[in-house]
């Protein structure tokens, strides 16, 4: 039986990279999938990839930096499919570079996006959970998240600030039978989310379909069971 049969999910930031190889797997595993990101012409693409697979999924134009956006998104959805199961909280950007040449527009661009649109949709999406009977959120982090070196200070500052907002979300979350979890990764090949698997071994970097089957793995776990926190880097990393 597939892991994920019956469930309806919503993956932001699913127009391309991890969170398209997330919406790609999550429909293998039987999900109904809600792609949303703010390209709507790559959304539609993803949708239509799901579907000549036989899957299902419908695509909501959405930036999660704005909140009306974000309550729409969770609406259509519910409105689409009855209820939402499982929130990957995906859509992020980079930049900011070393601090002291760090733009406030730079940083607030970052921050708005990755740390406000996760709590944004950690909100709306807790809420409707509530609603349903409980959920899985999962919100994507990075190994920035956890650490931080010359040059990630802005970035490192979002992704840690997602770390937070998962913890507390997860103590929050229990009495509800909603489970929170953050993924941590470091050096993906996101950009190569629809080459071959050759090509993305070639990269020498960790395919976006390991992080989606970690994806798949924490939304599929039993419900007694959660993960707070996996890390997936590199192979030879320092630790």
């Amino acid at each position: 039986m597939k892991r994920l049969a019956g469930k309806i999910a919503i993956i932001t930031g699913s127009s391309s990279g991890i969170g398209k190889a997330i919406a790609l797997q999550f429909s293998e595993e039987g999900a109904r999938v809600v792609v949303a990101a703010r390209r709507k012409a790559l959304c539609d693409r993803t949708v239509k990839q799901i579907r000549e697979k036989g899957g299902d999924a419908i695509a909501i134009q959405t930036d999660v930096a704005d909140e009306v956006q974000v309550a729409r998104l969770i609406a259509e959805t519910v409105k689409r499919f009855g209820r939402l199961d499982i929130l990957v909280n995906n859509a992020g950007i980079g930049g900011g570079g070393r601090i002291a040449e760090t733009t406030t527009k730079t940083f607030d661009e970052v921050m708005n996006t990755n740390l406000r649109g996760t709590f944004f949709c950690c909100r709306a999406g807790f809420r409707q959970m509530k609603k349903n009977g409980g959920g899985t959120i999962i919100n994507m982090s990075s190994v920035a998240g956890i650490q931080a070196w010359a040059g990630t200070g802005t970035y490192s500052a979002s992704k840690h600030g997602i770390m937070a907002l998962t913890k507390a979300l997860a103590d929050e979350g229990r009495p509800y039978k909603i489970k929170v979890s953050a993924i941590c990764p470091g050096g993906v090949a996101d950009s190569l989310v629809d080459a071959s698997p050759d090509k993305i071994a070639r990269s020498e970097q960790i395919s976006p379909y390991d992080i989606a089957e970690t994806a798949v793995y924490l939304a599929s776990l039993g419900p007694y069971a959660v993960v707070h926190q996996v890390i997936v880097d590199r192979l030879g990393a320092d630790w």
